[in-house]
Order: structure tokens, then C-alpha cells, then sequence
């Protein structure tokens, strides 16, 4: 029995001795495997528009975080965003602030606040000890220099940094240039899809054109 005792307070000892995640400086690049964190699908509308719809997955865990905030990436702007809770299909309340309105609502987008700055704040209950929650996020974007029509040619060109990105072509469009591999399908509407897979660290530069199907 001491022996058992000895070895289960040496157990103890070991395990409180060892550092936790929240100091090791590195712990950031680690992530559960379980949380929807790493996708993102974006939507074409026609080029004319120069907009995209898309949405992605999010999963909170950390104990006390009440809000989430997605920072407009500089040159799109958004529009018509939404949240809603996995779990129950709950919906929540999404707010987009500009410029000035981000300083003097408190929010921290981490970085400095500029007058074209744009951030999307999605505020829920303060996640318990133990707990988590996970919310479907979804957008529509307007950026003209990523997405576009030059002559008769689609062009997509966008930075994508998540290990996993989808593309779905507007209807009645067909790929015709792709500068990362991808996975390509047709839904069943007909409308064409790409699945990109990033096992990089960093980012890809993303480019896809495409052109109209005859009538």
C-alpha cells in the first residue's frame, strides 16, 4: 500500500511540475483536432458583382469568452452577416463596426485601428468551465480586387490561409485555369466545385478562372 501511495504522489508531483499549455509560448499552434476551426467555403456570386458569399466554422472553448470577432480582411467589405449556434440552431446577433466605431466599443481586432477598418462582432453567453460552443458563421463579401471579370474570363484570385478552402463557381460557369491543386467536383446542380487542402504553415496564393458554359 505505501508503495502505491509513493508512486501515486510521484504521479502528482510529475504532473504539476510539468508546464501547462497556456505557458508554453508555442501551445498556439496546437489546436483540437475536434474543433471546426479549419474550413471555410466560399460561394461565388456572378463576377459583375464582385461579391462572394461563404461561411465557416467556429468552435469556443476558453472559459469566460463571450464574443467573437472576425476582421474584415483590408480591400473586401461585408455585408449581411450571420451566426448561428450549431448545437441548437440558435441564432445570434451579429454586428459589423467601422473605423473609429471599433475603438469606442472596446474591441480588440489585434491590430491597429484604422479608418477603413471593418470587423464582424458576434456576442454570446460567456462560455463555462468545461464547456464550449460552436457556431456556424456566415457572410457576403464585396472585394473587386480579388474577384472579378476581365473580358469574358472569371477571375478569383484570393490568399487563403486555413488548411481547408472550397470554391464554388457561380452557375453557369466551367474552370478553366486553377493555380494550386484541387479537388474538383459538379453538385448536383451543376454548379462546379474546388476543395483546396493546405498542410503548409503559412498561407496560398490562390488563383481560379473560369468562363461561361455555351447556351
Amino acid at each position: 500500500m505505501r508503495k502505491a501511495l509513493s508512486a501515486l504522489a510521484a504521479l502528482v508531483a510529475l504532473a504539476l511540475a510539468a508546464p501547462s499549455s497556456a505557458q508554453d509560448p508555442r501551445a498556439g499552434r496546437l489546436t483540437e483536432r475536434a474543433h471546426q476551426t479549419r474550413e471555410i467555403v466560399y460561394f461565388l456570386q456572378q463576377p459583375e458583382t464582385h461579391a462572394f458569399d461563404l461561411y465557416h466554422d467556429y468552435t469556443e472553448s476558453r472559459e469566460g469568452i463571450d464574443k467573437y470577432v472576425n476582421v474584415v480582411r483590408r480591400g473586401s467589405t461585408v455585408s449581411k452577416p450571420s451566426a448561428r449556434v450549431l448545437e441548437t440552431g440558435e441564432a445570434l446577433t451579429a454586428e459589423t463596426y467601422r473605423g473609429e466605431a471599433i475603438r469606442r466599443a472596446g474591441i480588440d481586432i489585434g491590430e491597429e485601428v484604422r479608418p477603413d477598418s471593418e470587423a464582424v462582432v458576434i456576442r454570446f453567453p460567456a462560455v463555462r468551465a468545461g464547456e464550449s460552443l460552436r457556431l456556424r458563421i456566415s457572410e457576403t463579401y464585396t472585394d473587386a480586387g480579388s474577384y472579378t471579370l476581365e473580358g469574358e474570363e472569371l477571375v478569383f484570385d484570393r490568399n487563403f490561409g486555413r488548411p481547408r478552402n472550397a470554391v464554388v463557381l457561380p452557375e453557369g460557369w466551367y474552370l478553366t485555369a486553377c493555380s494550386i491543386p484541387a479537388t474538383v467536383s459538379q453538385l448536383p446542380d451543376g454548379r462546379i466545385r474546388l476543395d483546396f487542402v493546405n498542410a503548409r504553415p503559412d498561407s496560398i496564393d490562390v488563383l481560379v478562372k473560369a468562363k461561361r458554359r455555351p447556351k
